[in-house]
């Protein structure tokens, strides 16, 4: 049951319209096989397209052929927040979602969009894979009716920047675009930048305008999108490694057997892990290449931005009700 990638130029997402359930959700238990559609929005070279072949090819091989999965990647169901909805309204059966875009279903994926909250990859993996990272992603479940499965994600942010960052206080002033959640609009002002929001599509213009002067993003990212042809500095804030949530629709899960579920969960979690390491390799790679385009990095002095951002950031986190649950991250791993 293995489906090769399917080019978005040869299907019309009006195939998608009233296609709820296809080709054997409603006769699960019965012989034929189960064919889950699992939309994303990378391109054939992302680890979201490599997770989600790796996924494709373990759950075949647990289920021997009686699970399948259709992958339809590069946005061709829509945006991830469209492809949300449409899992909860059990119309598409897997996707990869960016946390930050769902916090309105869900307030505990708020947690994800926290700077500073790892020390270092080992402990991003840790939290990830453990016992807090699956508390997590049960509270997600519960607020969206969405089955988190896993974690994809790997591309640590930096600071792009069309000037020198010699130090921190080469921020001041700083016209950066960044999301606009509570957690990095705080952090980012009390470093004495000014956050600012701007669409995506409309970055590269503005940094060439002088309308901010850089943004928050992963290597991978500002190579793919040629940031750094107009804002050539990279600051080494590292103050965020990337979360994706791998997700199931519960409907799509309840008319699988146990056995089936069993070997979803088994192939996500084995998938999950490959494609983060498959992003962090990426994302080593395209800042080698960045070098090499031209770009310069700064090293800057990650504790002394902590210390900056605690105490603000601790207000916010306690607005958000995340405390408890931040404090829980923060400790993975300490003696």
């Amino acid at each position: 049951m293995i489906k090769k990638w399917i080019d978005p130029k040869n299907v019309s997402r009006n195939l998608f319209i009233g296609t709820i359930f296809t080709v054997g959700l409603g006769v699960a238990g019965t012989a034929q096989a189960i064919d889950l559609r699992f939309g994303h929005g990378g391109t054939e070279d992302t680890a979201y397209q490599l997770g989600a072949e790796k996924f494709q090819e373990l759950l075949t091989e647990k289920t021997d052929g009686e699970l399948g999965v259709q992958i339809m990647g590069n946005s061709v169901l829509g945006h991830e927040t469209e492809m949300f909805e449409q899992q909860m309204a059990g119309a598409l059966d897997l996707s990869i979602i960016n946390p930050g875009l769902i916090t309105d279903f869900s307030p505990t994926a708020n947690v994800f969009s926290i700077p500073f909250l790892y020390r270092d990859v080992e402990h991003w993996q840790a939290v990830l894979d453990g016992e807090v990272g699956r508390e997590i992603a049960d509270r997600i479940t519960d607020e969206t009716g969405v089955r988190v499965l896993a974690f994809f994600g790997g591309g640590k942010r930096q600071i792009v920047s069309s000037k020198p960052l010699e130090s921190l206080d080469d921020l001041e002033g700083m016209k950066l675009r960044t999301n606009p959640t509570k957690p990095l609009i705080t952090a980012w002002s009390a470093l004495g930048a000014e956050p600012t929001v701007m669409a995506w599509k409309e970055i590269y213009t503005g940094l060439q305008l002088g309308a901010i002067d850089g943004l928050l993003n992963e290597a991978e990212w500002i190579l793919r999108m040629r940031f750094h042809e107009v804002a050539p500095h990279i600051g080494l804030s590292q103050h965020d490694i990337t979360v994706r949530l791998l997700t199931m629709s519960q409907p799509s899960w309840e008319r699988l057997d146990g056995d089936q579920q069993q070997a979803v969960m088994a192939a996500a979690q084995e998938a999950a892990g490959y494609a983060r390491q498959v992003q962090l390799e990426q994302d080593a790679a395209a800042l080698d290449q960045l070098v090499e385009e031209g770009a310069t990095l700064h090293e800057l002095d990650r504790e002394r931005m902590q210390a900056i951002v605690e105490a603000p950031l601790s207000e916010v986190i306690e607005e958000m009700g995340l405390t408890e649950l931040h404090d829980k991250i923060i400790n993975v791993g300490k003696s």
